[in-house]
């Protein structure tokens, strides 16, 4: 989860920012777009064969992301069409043509989210609703989210993950692992070291996911990342201290080279490629600092870093790091109009469009 922690109160706001949980110096900078700026992600780009034994399913998952907002339409907060919602990269899969159901879950699939750095440390401040939740339950699904450490290790919270899923009621497999940020690599730790969990999981969701890590958490250090402790309110104290090593693009590559993931579900990977004009203006300076590896980045996570090896790719979303699942500007609209001004997203619409495409793909690997 990313993290905005005021330091100090100056002209031009100083602020620390957590990419993927990690901690960036950044200025509110106006870094508009200029319109001689590159296409991020043309339409005629070849990428998916230097992706780690990918699939494209994203014709499909438009088609149910699609169906969700037209049907939904403005009732959902932050409501966008399709088209504004989603980037297209590529050639893109074509769709099923098969309806799309939106009645209730037969499978009565549970979202069940792991966020990433500093959430415990902020989210009384984030203030955050009940509004996706509420929103799920009306269809028969549901959805919570798993209280890790969010400055530890991913080997810790694996663990906490696997305690959580172990209490949860019921014995179907009707859980969705959704992993923000760093939540995707704590998720895949805890499915690789603990198979008494895997009967409950229906399937595991890469969400801007830090799989391969990223470059920022190279840059930065532990101090930085503690001072996220003063928070006004955190109670993120009890930590060993490992997120950031747990980010080093080096760490994931060897914990990917040497623990294969468990094949008894499947993987997806809902990735964020947004278009420059769709980056809040705080994280203009994270975009560009990535851009130095790859200037297809959320201004956290680097794109082909948010792919879980072997996993179905569903959806390359118009939002930014942060715009995804941190809901800024419905709580503090000030800060929404001024440095964290690109953080509207159907998020409401999109878990309902990411849990319907799931049950129906689901239903499909069984031939229903």
């Amino acid at each position: 989860m990313m993290v905005i922690a005021t330091l100090r109160a100056v002209s031009g706001w100083r602020m620390v920012c957590c990419p993927a949980g990690l901690l960036v110096v950044a200025g509110l900078l106006a870094g508009g777009c200029s319109s001689t700026q590159p296409v991020l992600y043309p339409e005629n780009a070849e990428f998916l064969s230097t992706l780690p034994d990918v699939t494209d399913q994203r014709g499909r998952f438009r088609e149910v992301f699609c169906a969700v907002l037209e049907e939904r339409g403005e009732t959902v907060p932050d409501y966008r069409p399709c088209e504004a919602a989603l980037t297209r990269y590529g050639a893109e899969s074509g769709g099923t043509g098969r309806p799309v159901d939106l009645g209730k879950s037969h499978r009565h699939l549970v979202a069940v989210v792991v966020p990433g750095v500093g959430f415990d440390c902020f989210s009384d401040w984030l203030g955050m609703k009940d509004t996706v939740v509420d929103h799920v339950r009306q269809f028969g699904y549901d959805m919570q989210i798993i209280d890790v450490e969010s400055l530890s290790s991913s080997a810790a919270n694996a663990r906490m993950i696997r305690d959580s899923i172990v209490a949860m009621k019921g014995n179907g497999r009707n859980l969705v692992l959704i992993g923000y940020s760093k939540g995707a690599p704590d998720i895949l730790e805890a499915v690789v070291a603990y198979p008494e969990i895997r009967g409950r999981i229906a399937a595991v969701v890469s969400a801007a996911g830090a799989v391969g890590g990223s470059p920022s958490a190279d840059q930065a250090t532990r101090s930085q990342l503690e001072l996220l402790e003063h928070w006004p309110g955190a109670d993120c104290s009890t930590h060993d201290g490992g997120a950031l090593e747990s980010l080093r693009p080096q760490t994931r590559k060897t914990f990917l080279e040497q623990n294969p993931l468990p094949t008894d579900f499947p993987y997806y990977s809902l990735v964020t490629c947004p278009e420059r004009d769709r980056i809040s203006s705080i994280l203009q300076h994270g975009y560009k600092k990535l851009s130095e590896f790859d200037p297809r980045n959320d201004s956290q996570v680097l794109f082909p870093d948010e792919f879980i090896p072997g996993s179905s790719f569903i959806g390359c979303l118009n939002a930014d790091h942060w715009a995804l699942a941190v809901p800024i500007e419905r709580s503090h609209p000030f800060i929404g109009k001024t440095a964290v001004d690109q953080n509207d997203y159907p998020r409401e619409a999109l878990v309902e469009a990411l849990l319907r495409f799931v049950e129906d793909d689901l239903d499909a690997r069984a031939g229903r």
